[in-house]
């Protein structure tokens, strides 16, 4: 089955989604989705130009906005439902209730990396502890030529010692491969690289945090397990 974002019927026609439909035998359109906080008016003449290709479509609608007490999906599942208002038949969205589904192979998925371990045996907070020591030896390593450059050039231009122009040109030759740190081009790459580290560390504290509730649940398991072969009451997580 396909759902169809908004922004392709925006720039096709039912023409287009017919090909799609040839093109892709084994499977077929259920319906399209889209983005904000709730179902407006001109959603529905969207959904009236999908029913021409299936006659009930679904309509999911991906909320975009943060809400931490929300334990749920921010996602709501709509279909049209034909009702009678002031005497005139008109088409509504009702919204429809959805269980999530995972197969065999996404459930291995998840419990192979709940269970992964460095292959060294030491924790995974050990490795990053050493990896960032390695370049924060690097940075200051870097630091401490960069600052005994700068005296030598500062000493140079005091006419403290003789010009070197060999020197110079090296210098300057290492200065143009630096990226330009006030450019908009720089602070974008900037930006997206430091995010996607805060990114990596989070999930890799998540993998962490079930890894260790998997082996918590392993115990409990194996506890109630022994206490049952021996008599006592059976418990299951």
């Amino acid at each position: 089955m396909l759902l169809i974002p908004l922004a392709y019927l925006i720039l096709c026609d039912s023409v287009n989604l017919l090909c799609d439909k040839k093109v892709f035998l084994n499977f077929y359109i259920l319906g399209w989705y889209s983005s904000g906080n709730d179902a407006q008016e001109s959603d529905m003449h969207i959904h009236k130009a999908l029913m021409d290709i299936n006659e009930s479509p679904v309509y999911v609608l991906l909320n975009p906005l943060i809400n931490p007490a929300q334990k749920d999906l921010p996602i709501t599942i709509y279909e049209s439902e034909l009702h009678v208002i002031d005497g005139n038949p008109q088409l509504i969205f009702v919204r429809s209730s959805y269980t999530i589904e995972t197969v065999e192979a996404e459930r291995i998925s998840v419990d192979h990396v709940a269970h992964l371990k460095p292959a060294d045996g030491g924790s995974a907070g050990t490795q990053l502890a050493a990896h960032l020591t390695g370049i924060h030896s690097a940075i200051k390593m870097l630091n401490s030529r960069v600052r005994v450059l700068f005296q030598y050039l500062l000493a140079m231009q005091n006419d403290e010692i003789p010009c070197e122009n060999s020197l110079l040109r090296q210098v300057s030759s290492l200065l143009r491969r630096l990226p330009a740190m006030e450019s908009a081009k720089f602070q974008d790459d900037f930006l997206m690289e430091y995010n996607d580290t805060l990114l990596v560390t989070y999930l890799a504290m998540l993998t962490n945090c079930s890894s260790t509730m998997n082996e918590l649940v392993d115990k409990i398991n194996t506890a109630y397990d022994r206490n049952t072969r021996r008599g006592g009451r059976t418990t299951f997580l």
